[in-house]
């Protein structure tokens, strides 16, 4: 494993995703995937070196003495392509997850395009987060000799050429000359069933490659640069192909500061993120009404108790534990399973559902008797609830407050019930929402600004700053040139954005969130900031901070939740929905003010030798027939 200055794990933006929207791995720049969750984002891991060492689960593919010449996704795909150079030739490796309807597989193969390589595995399969080795043997099944892998309910089948064991884990080298190809197949199964055929190569990369280009050819307009387009695709590569759930990401536990203890697992569908991650699919032409759909099943029969977060199904989530036996990414313990955020009271999540589910009545999904049942019950309860504090945007585990982008949120949904009666013939107490709606506006304008210096307040009883107040105009309660919002950002400009132009949430030593130690700069503020400087025509800056948040995805343009500008390495779960869609409404807000985005990935530094090929099934690099 590749370590970085400090003795730790790879740098995240080292690692590229591989998707079938069922879950994902996560492959480094050196060959060695260290995550994958089996049968879904949020099942047990079964390749957990990225949370701990090599030992705790990873499978190594890489040419022997090889070195990466150039590493790209195919066009609007998650078909991961990466062109090899050894002292004896050159090696293209082909990696991708198939998209089919009732299985899930990765695929690698290589092809030797030059001279002669040999490719060397090493496979090291642990089932329960590193934590059990399995039984491995040798089986015959389909006319073909496997390797198989079981430890409880749980299993794993290779297919391809055999690999041999070494101590507690499987190796091969296998040479290749040019036009040479082989392929290897890691496919979930149940520990009870007879393993499945290995999957057709060519058919499934195929199929996937037309499956990711089919969506992406719904995205609106031609105008959009490929960042733009990259991030709708990780977007959909987070959301579950049965359930319509959308993850925040595909990790848990990566920190939010290297050594910390910030470490959380984002592998649920939080009402919020999802909710905003609808909104920019529905400005691209992406969106239908399946998150509509999960969000109704995930509260059905339990209207009174919106959660924060559920699981992919609609579950709700059990609580937190810690793996004491990973050592965390970067040595950044406790790894965490379960998220406690669960149990809290966000007030803000209903405005974001109803901001949400409003944008998609005005784009033509129509409402039937139960979204809109659900809508009103949504609003009841939170009139219910309009005198109780909250743990706000940020998940703060200190006391409750009443956060002022909290109350703003909440005015945005009885904003949407009054405009759902009044524009779209809906049936609802509109006089009662308008009264609320009005009073929650008066209550922001005393409790919420510092009167004497004209700046929105992070909490009613709070003089710090926050972040999240730069997402107030777009909940409609004020406008971005407001003289409290210029005052406001100021003022954000003065406490929050540090020497390198980065935001911080707020200052994590006013000790307001009841946690220890520092956290890295979250991208989605610095894209806040780019959407307030775009919309206040200070386009320049709007422009230069755009570019710089863009490059931190490196060669493939995948962000995590934060960047680390000492270290220069992203932080956070990863990738991370929350940034991606903060990206995407950034560019919405610089397209708007006049400024188109030229930010593209890779960085050309980034890429020596020539581009990647747009490769097609079947077919080598720059045409040549495959083997």
């Amino acid at each position: 494993m590749q370590t970085t200055p400090d003795g730790g794990h790879p740098p995240l933006d080292s690692y590229a995703l591989l998707a079938d929207r069922r879950t994902a791995a996560l492959v480094s720049r050196e060959g060695s995937l260290d995550w994958l969750c089996l049968p879904r984002f949020d099942s047990e891991a079964v390749f957990a070196a990225l949370l701990g060492t090599h030992g705790n689960g990873h499978w190594s593919l890489a040419p022997v003495d090889g070195e990466v010449v150039w590493r790209q996704y195919l066009r609007d795909t998650f078909v991961l392509v990466t062109r090899w150079r050894t002292p004896g030739g050159e090696a293209v490796v082909t990696e991708f997850m198939p998209d089919t309807e009732d299985r899930v597989d990765v695929v690698r193969q290589v092809e030797c395009v030059r001279g002669e390589v040999t490719v060397r595995h090493e496979l090291v399969m642990r089932f329960r987060y590193g934590l059990s080795k399995p039984w491995v043997r040798r089986l015959t099944s389909h006319g073909e000799e496997m390797l198989t892998a079981v430890s409880g309910p749980n299993g794993l089948v290779l297919h391809g050429p055999l690999l041999h064991p070494d101590g507690d884990r499987h190796v091969g080298d296998f040479s290749l000359t040019a036009g040479q190809r082989l392929s290897w197949s890691l496919t979930c199964m149940r520990s009870w069933e007879r393993p499945l055929a290995a999957v057709d190569v060519p058919a499934a990369l195929a199929a996937t490659v037309g499956a990711w280009r089919g969506w992406a050819e719904g995205i609106r307009s031609t105008a959009h640069t490929e960042p733009i387009r990259r991030s709708l695709l990780v977007l959909r590569a987070l959301t579950h192909r049965d359930t319509g759930g959308i993850v925040a990401a595909a990790t848990t536990s990566l920190p939010e500061a290297f050594g910390g203890v910030r470490n959380w697992d984002y592998r649920y569908v939080w009402v919020r993120d999802s909710a905003m991650t609808i909104e920019a699919m529905i400005a691209h032409g992406v969106a239908d009404r399946t998150w509509r759909d999960w969000l109704l099943r995930a509260i059905a029969g339990d209207y009174d108790d919106l959660q924060v977060l559920y699981g992919i199904g609609g579950e709700r989530i059990e609580g937190e534990r810690t793996l004491g036996h990973l050592a965390g990414y970067a040595s950044s313990r406790p790894v965490r399973i379960g998220n406690g955020a669960t149990v809290q009271y966000q007030a803000d999540v209903v405005g974001e559902a109803m901001l949400a589910l409003e944008r998609l009545r005005e784009a033509g999904v129509e409402e039937d008797s139960f979204s809109w049942s659900l809508q009103r019950t949504l609003l009841r309860r939170a009139a219910e609830r309009l005198g109780e504090k909250d743990h706000g945007i940020w998940e703060m585990r200190g006391r409750r407050r009443y956060f002022t982008h909290g109350r703003a949120m909440l005015w945005a949904a009885f904003d949407c019930g009054v405009r759902a009666v009044e524009r779209h013939g809906l049936e609802g107490d509109a006089t009662r929402w308008r009264a609320i709606r009005d009073g929650l506006r008066a209550e922001i304008e005393h409790h919420g600004v510092d009167g004497r210096r004209g700046v929105f307040l992070q909490a009613y009883d709070s003089d710090e700053a926050d972040a999240s107040l730069l997402a107030l105009p777009h909940t409609g309660l004020v406008a971005a040139d407001d003289p409290r919002m210029l005052a406001t950002v100021r003022r954000i400009e003065d406490e929050l954005v540090d020497e390198h132009g980065l935001v911080r949430r707020y200052r994590t030593d006013s000790a307001v969130d009841g946690l220890d130690g520092p956290e890295s700069p979250f991208l989605i503020c610095g894209f806040w900031l780019v959407s307030q400087y775009a919309c206040t025509g200070r386009t320049a800056e709007a422009d230069a901070l755009f570019h710089r948040l863009v490059g931190y995805g490196g060669e493939l343009g995948l962000l995590a939740e934060e960047y680390d500008p000492v270290t220069a390495r992203l932080a956070g779960n990863y990738p991370q929905a929350f940034s991606h869609l903060g990206m995407i409404l950034a560019d919405a807000a610089l397209r708007e003010a006049g400024v188109r985005c030229t930010a593209s990935w890779p960085p050309p530094a980034a890429v020596p030798g020539p581009a990647a090929p747009d490769l097609l099934p079947g077919r080598g690099p720059g045409g040549a027939r495959s083997a």
